[in-house]
């Protein structure tokens, strides 16, 4: 087809995201959109997009100045929009963001406030298209692009290739050789320039020998445009990998061709040097590291070898303490086992991916907000993206990020403790508590301020605020995510779920965070006050039942039975509470408020026995810390909450110490010689392995100049003694170190030179914990410690 006929060639389609970006076209905007379709990868580039923002009405004629002074080529147009304090807006229309970007710049100069302009492009034809995750597109087809194309939202699922990549190299960005795993196969190049070239290829993947690093990278890019993956995954792959093999493409004067249609990878640093942006046409680029994270897992390590022990049981080929040495090492010495080392990474983390169906995840939370699919976090642009097009059709425009970080918003309740060991403990939980306070008081931002306008008739909030009773779009988005979620539990779609929980979750954050231009203090307050009101009025109503209320936090209560009962009669006691707080609460709400209640108290879990310790040094209550024992079945359970055991600053010794300790006294047995076996042995020298502490450093080593916690001590001392030995500092930054109190201090494992500091552990390990209980039953640590002293 010559490129006359395809120019008159209409297409059209649908597809998902999985690359979004403005070009510029002839001083224009052009949204380029590659999609994942049924039939394969598709380029669509929009019609030409201008960029928008909008002004206060007032200041029209002072804009129109700063335009004619600074020759800027933007139109002012009248529109029937305000802002929420019902103030009119003008509409100011630039040809493309760079026109935009001067004019913020000026207009804050005078102090004059845009609505409205932080918003990219590409963000705001998406929003206003309904186009979450999926589009549909008609256009005409031009070479290897869908031009003038007109896209909106739509429905679509096609299938997703994958591959996961890494690199090997030297403290000086020095290659040794790539990986890549996939389902199309797995493939490692070797740079052989500085190691044998006679390697025989294994069973496991095709192995390309190359001469030097140009043809390593060059060759690299061919087989992975060959492969064609939909999405690229890795390890810290944009801050570590994609980084590294830019500055190594720029060194070697190339470009690393990966994306599709011939297009380059392209790397930029953020002005503070902190993190780096990745854009790679046609292809999705997704950190394991990062979608664990936003999906809320929660690991002491992030590192790929630690999250693949927890989730997988099995880890990297290389265990070393130094594991950079030994790569250097295999790579001069061994090649056949570094290639098998770099193929190990990928394959763990495709194994995980598959796992914990992350980029399942990341596709339904794209569909369910308009996110790239590569996006970390992004909380306030996913409530921007769902909202802001709902606000416009009613004629309002957002705010602004308040600059001073805006007034703090009262936290979630948290009642001060009871202290204590006690037997038969309930806890019931609000299920999705502010999510259903959103929904039940119909709070919502337009809702604010059409309250605001007619008082009479509003739900009173807290500072002042008054919302509409039918003016509102929150409360409806909440009733179909929460609609979509109980549909999901139901077919045990897990993915689904925790998408929609998580984002359920963040509309409270986004309302109280400065960093969102729908702030607004008496939002957030009318959502954590009114959770204050609805956890005091529950302990009341409780507490007029005949039971006692120890703690309560957030959206949780929790329960003393204070009498001896059976395990069938304490979940008997539970479900009557929770049928009885429910029917309170329907009752309450439609006789003070005549509203409907979506408030819903849940019993969660009894606990056997269970303890909740004091502050520190007080007999006051402490918060957020306690341990329990429940069954599930026959299946005894210890869980603990905010204590040692959970915290990644305390030793093996100290979690195993706690968890033996704990359950000793749940079950009435024992602790004195239990605790005195525990020093004797840890005395004698019989517990070193339990005693590491590891910590990262989360800063370059040579930053830390005003204070010098231990682990920085500990590297430092280490950094020291590989120079001394004529070998490069190990710990520079972003590095975890592990290390022990010796009686010269922190040194790490590997560079421990003299005696551990024993007493050390005791006074801040195994001291701590057991004061913090012993109490309960009548003993004393200092007590124990001394029989077993008085032994030596």
């Amino acid at each position: 087809m010559n490129s006359d006929t395809a120019a008159n060639t209409f297409h059209q389609g649908q597809g998902l995201i999985l690359s979004r970006r403005t070009l510029r076209r002839h001083k224009k905007n052009i949204i380029e959109l590659w999609l994942a379709t049924p039939q394969g990868p598709v380029c669509v580039h929009s019609s030409e997009q201008s960029s928008v923002c909008f002004a206060a009405q007032k200041h029209q004629a002072r804009l129109q100045g700063l335009l004619t002074e600074h020759q800027l080529p933007i139109h002012i147009e009248a529109i029937s929009f305000r802002t929420l304090e019902q103030e009119p807006v003008i509409l100011l229309r630039s040809e493309n963001e760079m026109v935009q970007h001067q004019l913020r710049r000026h207009a804050e100069a005078e102090n004059i406030i845009l609505f409205e302009a932080d918003i990219k492009p590409v963000d705001r034809f998406l929003m206003e298209r309904f186009a979450y995750g999926a589009v549909s597109y008609k256009g005409k087809l031009n070479h290897h692009a869908v031009v003038d194309a007109n896209i909106k939202g739509s429905q679509c699922r096609p299938a997703l290739t994958s591959a996961s990549f890494d690199i090997e190299c030297d403290e000086h960005e020095n290659l040794f050789s790539i990986a890549i795993a996939s389902d199309m196969g797995n493939h490692v190049f070797l740079n052989t320039a500085h190691t044998s070239k006679n390697l025989s290829t294994p069973s496991n993947m095709t192995l390309h020998s190359l001469a030097n690093e140009k043809q390593t990278l060059l060759t690299f890019c061919q087989i992975l445009n060959t492969l064609d993956p939909d999405i690229l995954l890795g390890w810290n792959i944009k801050q570590f990998d994609m980084a590294v093999l830019y500055r190594m493409a720029e060194r070697n004067n190339i470009k690393l061709t990966m994306g599709r249609a011939g297009s380059a990878l392209h790397v930029r640093k953020w002005d503070d040097g902190t993190q780096v942006s990745v854009e790679l046409p046609g292809r999705c680029i997704i950190d394991g590291i990062e979608a664990l994270k936003t999906m809320t897992y929660q690991f002491e390590r992030f590192t790929l070898d630690n999250v693949a022990h927890e989730l997988l049981g099995k880890g990297k080929l290389i265990q070393s303490d130094d594991r950079l040495e030994e790569i250097k090492q295999l790579y001069k010495q061994a090649p056949d086992k570094l290639i098998q080392y770099n193929l190990q990474d990928c394959i763990l983390v495709n194994e995980i991916a598959a796992k914990t169906k992350l980029i399942d995840f990341l596709v339904l939370r794209s569909e369910l907000t308009g996110l790239d699919m590569s996006r970390p976090g992004g909380s306030v642009a996913a409530f921007i993206n769902v909202y802001l097009p709902k606000l416009h059709r009613f004629g309002y425009v957002c705010g602004v990020r308040p600059k001073s970080g805006g007034l703090a918003s009262p936290g979630g309740y948290v009642m001060t403790s009871k202290p204590g060991l006690y037997q038969n403990v309930l806890v019931l939980d609000f299920k999705s508590l502010y999510p259903s306070i959103i929904r039940t008081f119909l709070i919502d931002p337009m809702g604010l301020a059409e309250g605001l306008k007619a008082p009479d008739n509003a739900i009173s909030g807290f500072k002042g605020a008054c919302f509409s009773r039918d003016k509102h779009f929150l409360p409806e988005i909440i009733t179909k995510l929460w609609a979509q979620r109980d549909e999901a539990k139901r077919t045990q779609d897990t993915a689904r779920s925790q998408a929609i929980k998580i984002l359920m979750n963040s509309f409270y954050g986004v309302l109280g965070s400065s960093g969102c231009p729908f702030y607004d203090p008496r939002l957030a307050s009318s959502i954590t006050l009114r959770g204050h009101e609805i956890m005091q009025t529950t302990a009341k109503w409780i507490e007029e039942q005949g039971f006692e209320v120890i703690y309560g936090d957030t959206d949780s209560t929790f329960v003393h039975i204070a009498k001896a009962c059976t395990a069938e009669e304490a979940d008997a006691i539970g479900q009557n509470l929770q049928a009885t707080i429910n029917q309170q609460w329907q009752r309450k709400l439609n006789e003070e408020f005549n509203l409907p209640c979506y408030l819903e108290i849940e019993f969660e879990t009894h606990f056997q026995r269970f303890f909740m310790p004091t502050i520190r040094g007080s007999e006051e209550g402490s918060k957020k810390r306690y341990a329990g024992i429940t069954f599930e079945g026959n299946q005894k359970r210890l869980i603990f909450k905010g204590l040692e055991n959970v915290r990644s600053d305390w030793t093996p010794l100290a979690r195993q110490f706690q968890e033996a300790l704990y359950a000793r006294i749940f079950d009435d047995r024992p602790v004195t010689e239990f605790i005195t076996e525990q020093l004797r042995t840890l005395r004698q020298g019989l517990c070193d392995d339990l005693l590491v502490y590891s910590r990262r450093l989360r800063k370059p080593l040579s930053s830390y100049t005003r204070t010098q916690p231990p682990h920085v001590k500990a590297a430092r001392h280490a950094n020291a003694q590989n120079l001394a030995m004529g070998k490069p500092p190990r710990y520079q930054n972003s590095t975890t170190v592990q290390y022990v109190m010796t009686m010269q201090g922190p040194q790490t494992v590997e560079h421990a030179t003299v005696p551990y500091n024993y007493e050390h552990y005791v006074d801040k390990q195994i001291k701590p914990i057991a004061d913090s209980i012993l109490p309960a039953i009548g003993q004393r640590f200092d007590d124990i410690d001394n029989q077993q002293l008085g032994l030596f």
